[in-house]
C-alpha cells in the first residue's frame, strides 16, 4: 500500500507539470512576437483611425493609436502570422497587459474563411492584469456582427492572431502586453 501511494504521489508529483503545457505567442522579452505585424484599420471603408505596434524599453508589445468614428469607422486592429504555431489541444489564453480602461478583442483568423473568431477583454487604466480567454468564448464575427451559426474555432486551421479595439470607444488608446501564451 505504501508502495501505492509512493508511486501516485510520484506520477501526481512529475506528471501534471508536463501535462500543462504552455508556450508563448507573444513575448518580446524572448523576442517572440515581434516582427511581421501588419495593420488593417478602419480606412479600409473610409475611416481615419490610426494603430501602430511597436516594441517599449522595457520589451513589451504596444498596441497605440488613435479610434475615430467619422467617415463610418470605429476599429483599429493589428495582425501577425502565426501558421506556423501548433496549437493543438490548447485549452485557453492567457494575456498580461497594462491598459487604459478600454475593451480590446483577441482574434483569431482560420484559413480560407471571412470571419475572425474574437474573445472580448477588459483592461483597467494604468494596472497590470491576467486574463485567461477559454478557446470556447471565442465567437465568429465579421464586420461587426457576430454569428452563432458558425462552427467553433478550429486550431489546426488558424493562420494569424490580431488585436483589436472597435465598439465606438473613440479616442486615444494603449495597450502594453507583455505575453500571450497558449495553455494546453
Amino acid at each position: 500500500m505504501k508502495k501505492l501511494i509512493l508511486t501516485l504521489f510520484i506520477f501526481l508529483f512529475f506528471e501534471i507539470p508536463i501535462c500543462s503545457q504552455n508556450f508563448d505567442l507573444i513575448n518580446p522579452s524572448k523576442n517572440i512576437g515581434t516582427k511581421n505585424w501588419s495593420i488593417v484599420n478602419d480606412d479600409v471603408m473610409g475611416g481615419i483611425s490610426k494603430s501602430y505596434v511597436l516594441i517599449n524599453d522595457s520589451k513589451h508589445l504596444i498596441f497605440k493609436g488613435y479610434l475615430s468614428l467619422e467617415n463610418n469607422g470605429g476599429f483599429a486592429s493589428s495582425r501577425m502570422d502565426i501558421r506556423k504555431k501548433n496549437l493543438n489541444g490548447v485549452k485557453f489564453f492567457e494575456i498580461k497587459f497594462k491598459g487604459d480602461g478600454n475593451n480590446y478583442k483577441l482574434r483569431f483568423r482560420q484559413k480560407n474563411m471571412r470571419v475572425s473568431y474574437s474573445c472580448d477583454f477588459k483592461s483597467q487604466k494604468n494596472e497590470w492584469t491576467i486574463v485567461k480567454l477559454p478557446v470556447e468564448s471565442f465567437k465568429a464575427t465579421w464586420r461587426g456582427y457576430t454569428y452563432s451559426d458558425y462552427p467553433a474555432l478550429n486550431l489546426d486551421k488558424i493562420n494569424s492572431l490580431s488585436l483589436h479595439i472597435s465598439d465606438k470607444q473613440q479616442g486615444e488608446f494603449n495597450l502594453e502586453i507583455e505575453y500571450i501564451q497558449a495553455i494546453k
